[in-house]
């Protein structure tokens, strides 16, 4: 652990004329006014690991900021170019709608073009699984998007793909993570971009990516019936408000209610306490708007829209919060009971659910005699077993407990966009069988078994509450429950 004084004797290197005047002004300040802060910001380096990079924004050696997103960019060129050589080599840039997000997405463009790679940067702020989609239609090596998913405000990261669209897994995981240590000062980063190398991208993507999300849909007879129903959605200020009600029109749904404050683009989030559909506050208004306008369903995706929370009514018409593990089983069991209704099987459909969500849905793949495959936590472990299994099986759909589905292959990555629209249809199916979505999951409960769980977040700030969850990790790990 670095004592104080080599803190501020690495505090004192960012105020080289390599640092822009904005960073070398709130170093200073730290360095005469602000001790604790100075410690949280250069105690340590930012991790690159194998999701990339995530953090709070500032100026620091463990902060998001140009310089630590340029370096990880930087070495993730260098281990590009080592695996593909550097001609021909394209990537593919999105970002949300955090602070910063979209400077950091023009950083990162500038220095891959810097690279000599091609680039396809978004116009705009576009969902997560938009980007894995971009990377494989445009035949790219790889990709990034700029988000810190549904972390507070002050946090902003960068997740890095492969040429698969999903998150980097074993072996170019440690590839990257060296390539990146090997960046040791900021003189190291191509920052001069080559602005005929970054090619912007927007609506020709989104409907190229639409047409594959209304490809899940399974009946279209049934949505043109309840077409009309009421469902609220609430992109939570992020980046769902540009194709989440855009994918449902498409599916056929015409009463798509908004949250009119939450639809605005800001960083702050000003409406919520945590941008995280898995927080109970994050839905209050959606399901207020819900309560006043009659609705059936309320949906919410956190600002990345690669993850959804929903809102149901019970039998006594209240709204209440379905957690992740019951979004995923509602879903499995829908796209299952489809494919079986429509005779849809040859044989070689699977599912994919992590170890940590719920073991129903085990019970209702057995059912149906789908095969079903448990992997680690992450959704880079199901973009993995999808390639291994490509052209040999097919993937139909499975989720985490965490809030994410993925309802198809076309996306190698968790995709609230087509899973929001889903469950629009399967609330719409329901409804044609004089059913609610509620009843729907008692039936299966009642069926396969009952399970209830329920998630703790815990949160610890700075240097401080980082030795804090160490300490409790180790303790659980030396006296486990």
């Amino acid at each position: 652990m670095l004592s104080v004084e080599k803190i501020r004797e690495k505090a004192a290197s960012w105020l080289s004329e390599e640092f822009n005047e904005q960073t070398r002004t709130e170093v200073r300040d730290m360095l005469e006014k602000d001790e604790k802060k100075l410690i949280d910001a250069f105690y340590q380096d930012l991790e690159f690991g194998t999701g990339g990079l995530r953090g709070i924004m500032g100026a620091g050696t463990n902060r998001m900021n140009i310089y630590t997103l340029g370096m990880a960019t930087q070495g993730l060129s260098n281990y590009i170019i080592k695996q593909c050589g550097n001609k021909g080599i394209s990537v593919a840039v999105a970002h949300d709608c955090r602070n910063n997000s979209r400077l950091f997405a023009e950083t990162a463009a500038e220095i891959f073009s810097a690279n000599g790679f091609d680039v396809y940067l978004f116009e705009s702020l576009r969902p997560t699984p938009e980007l894995s989609y971009a990377i494989r239609h445009y035949k790219c090596q790889s990709g990034v998007v700029i988000t810190a998913s549904h972390n507070p405000s002050e946090y902003n990261g960068y997740k890095a793909y492969w040429n698969d669209g999903g998150q980097v897994v074993a072996p170019h995981d440690e590839g990257i993570i060296d390539e990146v240590r090997k960046i040791t000062s900021v003189s190291q980063i191509k920052f001069n971009g080559k602005k005929d190398k970054i090619t912007i991208i927007g609506k020709e993507t989104d409907d190229l990516f639409l047409a594959e999300v209304l490809k899940m849909r399974n009946n279209p007879e049934v949505i043109a019936k309840f077409h009309n129903m009421g469902i609220v959605y609430t992109p939570i200020h992020g980046t769902g408000v540009k194709l989440v009600p855009a994918a449902m029109r498409l599916f056929g749904f015409t009463n798509i209610i908004s949250v009119a404050e939450q639809d605005v683009v800001d960083g702050n989030f000003p409406t919520v306490k945590s941008p995280n559909p898995e927080e109970p506050g994050a839905l209050k208004m959606a399901i207020a708007k819900a309560i006043e306008t009659n609705a059936e369903l309320v949906m919410a995706t956190d600002p990345d829209a690669d993850r959804l929370g929903i809102a149901v009514k019970n039998k006594k018409g209240d709204f209440i919060l379905l957690n992740g593990n019951q979004t995923c089983l509602l879903l499995v069991w829908y796209i299952l009971s489809q494919y079986k209704e429509k005779n849809k099987y040859k044989g070689n459909e699977y599912i994919i659910k992590t170890i940590v969500t719920t073991d129903l849905i085990e019970r209702i793949a057995e059912d149906y005699k789908v095969e079903y495959y448990n992997v680690l936590t992450g959704f880079k472990f199901f973009a993995e077993l999808i390639r291994e299994n490509e052209g040999k099986k097919k993937y139909i759909g499975g989720g985490e407990e965490s809030y994410g589905f993925l309802p198809g292959e076309y996306v190698r990555d968790k995709d609230a966009v087509a899973s929001c629209a889903l469950i629009a249809e399967a609330t719409a199916w329901a409804k044609s069988h004089g059913k609610s979505l509620y009843e729907q999951l008692l039936e299966i409960y009642l069926k396969y078994g009952f399970y209830k769980e329920k998630l703790v977040n815990i949160v610890r700030k700075g240097k401080e509450g980082a030795d804090e969850i160490k300490a409790m990790m180790e303790g659980y790990r030396s006296n486990p429950p």
